[in-house]
């Protein structure tokens, strides 16, 4: 019944929208120009990277690391304030921050200190803060910093009581070969950010486009010729397994995008994703 009601509704759709009318064309052709600066600018220059990321952390640093500042045995007083501030240097939405946070949570961050930093690294990003202290005040850009990294916190030390009793598992997650974290993996780790910081920066275009194509080369060089094959493919496999989840969510997101860019076009509405227009002042 829901199959030949979803696919009524698609009928009468397509039979009543007046494609003919120039608004109703241009407003799909503009929902189309702005999916494309989605795929551009956020897809590809974020999510991406993120991916990455998320399969650098779980594949090539080491396991000790993150259990000394992160771990469910960490003290509280080191795990919190450090996930708490971790996503500062990093201009990320929402989307961008899961795979990261999946990164570090499959590593073995304790839940408490990995959902502290899921919160608080998309609010408390310097663009975000001096975009804010720019329009509203330094008073308000400070009680944001306050504010968020205090919700972050208690969130976290939340989800810490609530699921403290539970034995943490792998599942959901894929089971990456066990390398071991050496500094070639922290500096693959901290260009992959750099890239990510950059892809965030407010600069002039040509420059931004040979940084960001530097790094880009040097990221691939680096994975090619500065680890094993066997590394390598962990790690990129790894990164697709976040992708795999991730996007199932993404791609409604972009639907979601796209029907809300027509629909206030339609209605004479300029609109523009929000982690863009906030660059742009």
């Amino acid at each position: 019944m829901k199959v030949f009601v979803l696919i009524t509704l698609v009928f009468l759709a397509f039979y009543f929208i007046p494609f003919g009318s120039s608004v109703v064309d241009q407003s799909i052709l503009n929902g189309f120009y702005l999916l494309q600066e989605y795929a551009r600018e956020h897809v590809l220059l974020c999510l991406v990277p993120a991916f990455l990321i998320a399969g650098t952390i779980t594949v090539m640093l080491k396991k000790d690391a993150v259990l000394k500042l992160l771990g469910p045995r960490a003290k509280r007083v080191v795990s919190y304030p450090v996930a708490a501030v971790s996503g500062g240097i990093l201009a990320v939405c929402s989307c961008t921050i899961l795979p990261i946070f999946g990164g570090i949570y499959r590593k073995g961050a304790g839940i408490g200190p990995a959902v502290t930093f899921l919160f608080s690294g998309p609010a408390i990003n310097i663009a975000a803060i001096f975009l804010t202290a720019r329009v509203l005040g330094w008073e308000l850009g400070i009680t944001r910093i306050v504010a968020t990294l205090s919700a972050a916190v208690l969130v976290g030390i939340i989800m810490e009581l609530l699921f403290q009793k539970e034995q943490r598992s792998n599942e959901g997650f894929m089971i990456a070969s066990q390398t071991q974290g050496n500094f070639k993996g922290v500096i693959f780790f901290a260009m992959q950010i750099s890239f990510l910081v950059l892809s965030g920066l407010k600069l002039a275009q040509p420059v931004k486009n040979l940084s960001l194509g530097a790094v880009g080369l040097s990221v691939a060089g680096m994975a090619i010729f500065g680890f094993s094959k066997e590394e390598t493919k962990s790690w990129l496999m790894e990164s697709w397994d976040f992708a795999k989840k991730i996007l199932r969510k993404e791609d409604s997101a972009l639907s979601f995008h796209w029907c809300l860019s027509c629909w206030t076009h339609y209605k004479g509405v300029a609109t523009r994703c929000c982690c863009y227009a906030a660059w742009e002042k």
